[in-house]
């Protein structure tokens, strides 16, 4: 893995389940700054409910903000890159 890997197996399942939801926020035409201010919502009860060790949390952080970022992450199951959520938007 790389210098961003988990120690944590409850780190893993914390990062998908943010990812799902993030796709379930995409089919529902959610902006990027909406499901930004999602996962800092979900980070933040994280942080205060002291679920994780502090260095996978500011992991999970950096990986789920590069993510989100990433148009790539919201390519559809067909893989078809012309079915990404930003050019739904300006249809």
């Amino acid at each position: 893995m790389t210098s961003q890997s988990f120690q944590d197996p409850t780190s893993i399942r914390h990062f998908q389940s943010i990812c799902d939801a993030c796709q379930e926020l995409i089919n529902s035409f959610h902006t990027p700054t909406e499901l930004k201010i999602y996962a800092d919502g979900y980070l933040h009860a994280l942080r205060k409910g002291r679920t994780l060790p502090p260095k996978d949390l500011d992991t999970l952080e950096k990986l789920v903000e590069r993510w989100i970022l990433d148009p790539s992450s919201f390519i559809g199951p067909d893989g078809d890159i012309n079915n990404l959520y930003f050019q739904k938007q300006r249809e």
